[in-house]
């Protein structure tokens, strides 16, 4: 049983949430799925094409809206040697990573971390949320390229 049913998924909040969702990665990447709210309601996403949940963002409902946030998850942490060149490696594989400042993680694979030792970075697992960089045209995994919420006409470029 669900305590709610959610058919709508926007970027931003638009008022307090009733509730908040914590997933991983893989686990905000979804279409059809019944998901555990952190004070253990669920709620049964139904959207209309498969969507990447990205944390900020929110589930909504009739109730009102469920926050969405990122899990802790087990990551590898990349510092060191030349972070573009390793990036650049990284995303020549199409391994999701985020790209900070002083480093970059990715989810850990142990073959990765062989290949970006050899290439001079310094690797070191750690368990953290997991935002990757959304992709090519910005708009994170999903599978379709609409991503209006409903707010009038949405015009934008792609240059």
């Amino acid at each position: 049983m669900t305590d709610f049913i959610a058919r709508t998924y926007h970027g931003h909040a638009h008022a307090a949430p009733i509730g908040c969702a914590v997933l991983d990665y893989e686990g905000r990447f979804l279409r059809r799925r019944v998901i555990a709210l952190e004070d253990g309601r669920r709620c049964l996403v139904d959207l209309p094409q498969t969507t990447s949940l990205d944390p900020g963002g929110v589930l909504v409902t009739e109730a009102g809206e469920i926050a969405i946030a990122a899990a802790p998850e087990e990551l590898l942490e990349i510092r060191g040697g030349d972070l573009v060149r390793l990036a650049w490696h990284i995303g020549n594989r199409h391994t999701p990573c985020q790209i900070e400042a002083s480093r970059l993680l990715i989810q850990r694979d142990h073959v990765m971390a062989d290949l970006l030792g050899r290439l001079g970075a310094e690797t070191r697992e750690v368990v953290e949320p997991f935002t990757p960089e959304g992709g090519a045209y910005g708009h994170g995994r999903t599978h379709g390229h609409d991503h209006s919420h409903g707010h009038g006409p949405h015009e934008h470029s792609h240059g």
